[in-house]
């Protein structure tokens, strides 16, 4: 390939607008990469948090003690840890007071462990419409550029008698560079956007089967 039509020269030939559009590409590749590793991370710690509580929760045979062991802790739980802390802190202070009836001790505990649930997701959840922004945005930004470098083509060839394909190449070469950049930034978004949703789904769906299964030991304890 001739020099003149290397990546590197057809990038730093561009004119300021598709240049521009470039670099927001870059920028916008840049922080969807950082958010993936970062989101990565943050959902394989909660599934491995989530896994050895229910582990300590299984096998604990006092509850009580369970809870003012882990309230002793220095570092805060995952979040089905959380959940089983607000859900029995509710429950043992409704518990206390005299004529609450059962159902509505057992129906505070499970409010608590539901507000509890929605701050774990929303936590999880945080950024990621993010990687939904660059997914969905990102192809039309590089299509722009195209546009307007093509255009710049075109319009460097009402001056001359002859176009030729040499004439043309340089300018139509660093307008697709646009949108491949485009291409290159949303496709990993698309792709981790869907793959975070779904773990996040997941990690949902246990933490509602904890709380229904938490909420029928507390059943049994509230009419002891």
């Amino acid at each position: 390939m001739h020099s003149d039509l290397s990546i590197a020269s057809l990038i730093l030939g561009a004119s300021l607008l598709v240049k521009v559009v470039m670099l927001l590409l870059m920028m916008a590749s840049v922080a969807s990469w950082a958010l993936v590793f970062r989101k990565r991370r943050e959902l394989i710690n909660a599934k491995r948090a989530a896994a050895g509580f229910e582990d300590q929760f299984w096998a604990a045979e006092d509850l009580t003690a369970l809870f003012n062991r882990l309230s002793n802790q220095r570092h805060p739980g995952d979040g089905t840890q959380r959940m089983f802390e607000a859900g029995f802190k509710e429950f043992a202070r409704l518990r206390k007071k005299e004529g609450i009836p059962p159902e509505m001790v057992l129906e505070g505990s499970q409010r608590s462990m539901r507000i509890a649930l929605s701050r774990e997701l929303e936590a999880l959840e945080a950024n990621l419409p993010m990687l939904a922004t660059v997914g969905s945005v990102s192809p039309y930004i590089g299509l722009f550029g195209t546009v307007w470098g093509i255009m710049n083509s075109f319009r460097g060839l009402s001056n001359t008698h002859q176009a030729t394909l040499a004439m043309v190449a340089p300018g139509i070469s660093e307008a697709l560079i646009a949108t491949a950049m485009g291409l290159f930034a949303a496709i990993p978004a698309v792709i981790f956007y869907n793959r975070f949703s779904s773990e996040i789904d997941r990690l949902a769906s246990r933490y509602d089967i904890f709380l229904e299964e938490f909420s029928a030991i507390l059943q049994r304890q509230v009419h002891v």
